[in-house]
C-alpha cells in the first residue's frame, strides 16, 4: 500500500521519500528536511504515536498527517493532542487524501497572501519574488535561491548545517558538491544586498546557516 501511495503522489508532482520502519522514520521526521509527512501508527521498530511525539518535542513544526487503521475516538484524540495536524482511516479514498495534503500544504504558508517572511524580507510564493519592506525594493529569484530562503524562513531561529541544505535542495540522490551550498548562498546573499535588506545569512562557523535581522 505504501508503495502505491508513493506512485500516486509522484504522479502529483510531489517529491516523495518511504520509510519502510519506525526508526528510519523517526530520523527522517527529525531532520525537518520535509514538507510534509504522513505517518502510519503500526510501524516495525517504533510506532507511529512515538514518532509524533519526539519530533514535536525536537522541535519539528512540519504539518503530520496521520493515516492509519487505528480509528478508535482515543486513537484520533491521541495523534490531535500529540501534535498531528490530521488524522484519516483506512479505508479512505485517495481524492479525500490529496484534497487533505493541498490544506495542509496551504496551511503551512506563513500568512493568507501566499508570502513566508522575516525581519523585513517577504517571499512571495507565486512569483519567487524577494521584497524588502525597509527600502521598498525587490527582485526576481532564481529557482535554488527561491529554495534556500523559503528553507531559511520556515525554519527562522533554527541553524541549518550545510548538510542538510543541500538535501532539501538537491535531493537525496542527486550527487551535487556540497559547495554548491556556499555558491548559491552567495548568489542569495547577493540578492539580499540588491533590495537593500538588514535581514542576512550568516555562517556559523562549523554548523551551518541561519537567518538574522540587524534592527535599526
Amino acid at each position: 500500500m505504501a508503495q502505491a501511495l508513493c506512485e500516486i503522489l509522484r504522479q502529483e508532482k510531489y517529491e516523495v521519500d518511504h520509510c519502510p520502519d519506525g526508526i528510519s522514520g523517526s530520523a527522517a521526521a527529525e531532520s525537518g528536511l520535509y514538507d510534509l509527512i504522513i505517518l502510519d501508527v503500526m510501524l516495525p521498530g517504533k510506532d507511529g504515536f512515538a514518532i509524533l511525539r519526539d519530533t514535536r518535542r525536537a522541535g519539528v513544526g512540519t504539518p503530520i498527517l496521520m493515516l492509519t487503521a487505528r480509528g478508535e475516538l482515543e486513537d484520533k484524540v491521541a495523534g490531535l493532542d500529540g501534535g498531528a495536524d490530521d488524522y484519516l482511516t483506512k479505508p479512505f479514498l485517495m481524492q479525500e487524501l490529496l484534497a487533505r495534503l493541498r490544506a495542509l500544504t496551504r496551511r503551512n504558508i506563513n500568512s493568507a497572501d501566499g508570502s513566508l517572511s522575516f525581519g523585513d524580507i517577504t517571499l512571495d510564493i507565486g512569483t519567487a519574488t524577494l521584497g524588502c519592506s525597509s527600502t521598498g525594493q525587490s527582485v526576481r529569484l532564481s529557482e535554488k535561491e527561491y529554495r534556500i530562503l523559503e528553507y531559511l524562513i520556515a525554519n527562522q531561529g533554527r541553524i541549518l548545517a550545510r548538510e542538510q541544505l543541500a538535501v532539501k535542495i538537491w535531493g537525496y540522490e542527486n550527487e551535487a558538491e556540497y559547495n554548491n551550498v556556499e555558491v548559491y548562498m552567495s548568489f542569495t546573499r547577493k540578492k539580499l544586498a540588491y533590495v537593500g535588506a538588514r535581514t542576512t545569512i550568516k555562517a556559523v562557523r562549523g554548523i551551518g546557516y541561519e537567518l538574522r535581522c540587524t534592527d535599526v
